[in-house]
């Protein structure tokens, strides 16, 4: 089934109470790795390894946004969005991963939070986006039960230090990552591999997304409270059998294996019966642990996928059929682009009873960005927001409770394992010299939003620092 996504649409059709947003990473974006008392996380290890990061670059310096959030969040302003997602780094908190608090860390928060309130802008507080600290990996990491426990102490450091004054609180960006790139094929840090480590992994963050919510409930006033999980629509190759199970088990590993807990409808072992294997890694009581009433739950979509069954990939017994052999457009990333797999996700997840209003948490697209004259022609970014919003406002037309999006994301970064050499954002970044400019994706969003003309601006840096490498 295809839908064509091109027809005209303004703000006003989404509502008046539709949030509009963008979504950022501590590691990411922050730079100072090593200043005022933070501790290394997975990440700053991960980068050490030869031949993990495509361009061999780190995220030491990044964005330089530990220094330069006021100028960015001036900016955020400036594109007409009121809502900015970011997340706690939480090796900058807690050193150690536990015990001693890190004030200096702490107050840079509270910093971004001022000028949160300043602008004008509603903080989105994320609590894990993938930098766990390097002190409590090398106890086991996700993989020890014991991060139960840790992650519910830093939980409750972020609701000491930050609950007055946050309402909005994200617990896990997508946890499937983690356990599926970071924990089995090696791909993201901490690099471990093995299918071993995945259902351990999977347990102990589907358990620590259900305490912190629970955490958050009892701790802030009045908090709003959800979880972000990647998700994408997949296809079977063919109608045959075989190919509808492979789609089947792709599907409960890639977009149920997360909410259903949560739900309290347990894993789904149902289609995927290797699953079952979890009850190993559970102790009585868990099935309850696993339940939590999201506020919203937040939804990241960038691809579809399309599978067929494989005899030669064991477990799964299905491969993924890439975009360019299926002669699909593509992003920078190789991620099909794909607004019809927007609609069908979002009708997915609202067939589920009960299941709480949706937030696209996090969307967008790498292209080959290239500084011209200074400007940014970025066409198929534009194209790429006009169509999955169009997807989105399609959705709710049809019923689906989405209530805000979050565009990924503020400007470019360190994009994980490739490193500078994929840009996202809606602000292009000269990492040389740390120059923000506007690209055409941005205006069109800024003019979508209905913001002023003379926020087509370049910025001129406050300072000028190298982009730090290995």
């Amino acid at each position: 089934m295809s839908y064509r996504f091109d027809i005209p649409f303004d703000k006003s059709e989404f509502g008046e109470d539709f949030l509009w947003g963008t979504a950022t990473a501590a590691y990411q974006i922050e730079g100072a790795t090593d200043e005022h008392g933070r501790g290394p996380c997975i990440w700053d290890e991960f980068v050490k390894k030869k031949g993990k990061i495509k361009d061999g670059s780190t995220a030491d310096l990044a964005c330089d946004f530990y220094n330069r959030f006021e100028e960015d969040l001036q900016q955020v302003v400036k594109l007409g969005l009121k809502h900015f997602r970011f997340s706690i780094s939480w090796s900058r908190l807690l050193p150690e991963g536990v015990g001693e608090v890190n004030q200096e860390g702490i107050d840079f928060y509270n910093r971004i939070l001022d000028a949160c309130q300043d602008l004008g802008i509603e903080p989105w507080l994320t609590l894990y986006h993938w930098d766990l600290p390097l002190a409590l990996e090398q106890r086991g990491g996700w993989k020890n039960r014991e991060v139960v426990d840790w992650f519910a102490a830093y939980t409750q450091v972020c609701i000491d230090a930050f609950g007055a004054r946050v309402r909005n609180w994200i617990v896990m960006n997508e946890p499937m990552a983690t356990a599926g790139l970071g924990y089995t094929t090696g791909l993201h840090a901490p690099g471990r591999m093995g299918l071993f480590n995945f259902l351990p992994v999977v347990h102990h963050l589907a358990l620590c997304q259900a305490e912190a919510g629970r955490l958050v409930r009892n701790g802030v006033a009045d908090a709003n409270i959800g979880t972000a999980l990647s998700c994408s629509a997949v296809r079977p190759l063919t109608d045959t059998p075989k190919d509808l199970r492979a789609a089947s088990r792709a599907d409960a590993v890639m977009n149920r294996l997360f909410i259903e807990p949560a739900l309290g409808l347990g894993y789904p072992s149902d289609v995927f019966p290797y699953l079952a294997n979890i009850k190993k890694y559970m102790l009585p009581g868990d099935d309850d642990k696993l339940k939590f009433d999201f506020d919203f739950i937040g939804l990241q979509n960038y691809f579809s996928v399309v599978v067929t069954h494989s005899y030669l990939r064991p477990i799964l017994w299905l491969k993924e059929i890439p975009a360019l052999e299926r002669k699909k457009p593509i992003t920078a990333m190789g991620w099909e682009i794909a607004p019809d797999g927007m609609f069908d996700i979002l009708r997915q997840f609202a067939n589920y009873p009960n299941l709480p209003p949706i937030i696209i948490s996090e969307n967008g697209a790498a292209f080959e960005d290239k500084l011209v004259d200074g400007s940014v022609a970025d066409v198929e970014r534009t194209a790429f927001f006009r169509e999955y919003l169009a997807a989105i406002l399609k959705a709710k037309r049809q019923g689906v409770q989405v209530k805000g999006y979050f565009a990924w994301t503020l400007m470019d970064n360190f994009e994980w394992a490739v490193g500078y050499t994929a840009r996202f954002g809606l602000i292009y970044v000269d990492f040389d010299t740390q120059e923000r400019i506007w690209k055409d994706s941005a205006k069109w969003f800024a003019q979508f939003l209905g913001a002023e003309e003379e926020n087509a601006v370049v910025l001129q840096p406050k300072h000028s620092a190298p982009r730090l490498s290995k």
